[in-house]
């Protein structure tokens, strides 16, 4: 994880997003954490990072955890079973 001001950011981007695409990037101001810069290495890293951050996905995801610490659902490996995977 790497550290900069947004000054220096601004100065290089292009710079600082090739360097994100292998860690992540902490944009400081003043000193001060202000933000995370994400290199994405293809398109398809863009679509998981908006569904990730998606306040529904994130909902569905919390109830499909509760539901499997409630005993109900099928675990990973009794999926894989079922379909032979």
């Amino acid at each position: 994880m790497k550290q900069v001001s947004i000054e220096e950011v601004n100065n290089n981007l292009s710079g600082y997003l090739q360097i994100a695409e292998k860690e992540y990037v902490i944009i400081t101001r003043n000193g001060i954490p202000a933000g995370i810069l994400i290199g994405l290495e293809d398109s398809e890293d863009w679509w998981e990072e908006l569904l990730l951050r998606e306040p529904r996905f994130q909902e569905r995801v919390a109830r499909a955890r509760q539901s499997l610490r409630e005993g109900k659902g099928i675990s990973i490996e009794k999926l894989r079973e079922k379909y032979g995977i």
